[in-house]
């Protein structure tokens, strides 16, 4: 069966939902993802699934609109989360599919920065490093090396700073 990536339409909300559903023991990340809907931060062509060939959702990733820093080095970047993958589908490429369609549709749109909160095993394999190397902090008590940063074609050496994640991550 093939699996295919393309930008989240509307009507895809339900089936995405759930997923999260599914791929998650709790509501959290579909709640997340719902609220982010309805929030500036969401930026409705950087919301990517991955179907297979009946059209069916099975996987979600979802970068939004964060704030870096302040004056002087401070600017827009993007959160990468959540990701979510059917707990059929999952160990077999779709995450990593969907996660690079993602990203790739971000660098086509001139985004500067991503940043992830997780396993640095698996999202080394995109690229990302800790964070600190590009001089951006995080707001969680975490190590170092699972709060990280991928630079985009874009990226300029900057933002920097402490990242101010969207009211929907803070209600978390």
């Amino acid at each position: 069966m093939r699996v295919t990536t393309r930008v989240e339409c509307p009507q895809d909300a339900p089936a995405t939902r759930r997923v999260h559903m599914a791929a998650f023991p709790g509501p959290d990340e579909a709640d997340l993802v719902d609220a982010l809907r309805r929030d500036p931060a969401w930026l409705p062509g950087l919301s990517l699934v991955a179907v297979d060939d009946a059209g069916l959702v099975i996987g979600h990733a979802l970068l939004s609109r964060l704030r870096v820093g302040g004056n002087g080095g401070g600017g827009d970047a993007l959160a990468l989360a959540p990701v979510a993958v059917a707990p059929e589908w999952q160990r077999q490429g779709v995450g990593e599919l969907v996660v690079r369609a993602a990203l790739a549709a971000a660098g086509e749109a001139g985004e500067k920065l991503v940043v992830v909160l997780g396993d640095p095993a698996y999202y080394g394999r995109f690229g990302f490093t800790p964070a600190g190397r590009h001089e951006v902090t995080g707001p969680f008590e975490v190590p170092e090396t699972h709060f990280q940063a991928l630079p985009l074609p874009a990226y300029d050496g900057g933002p920097r700073g402490l990242c101010r994640y969207p009211e929907p991550f803070v209600e978390l």
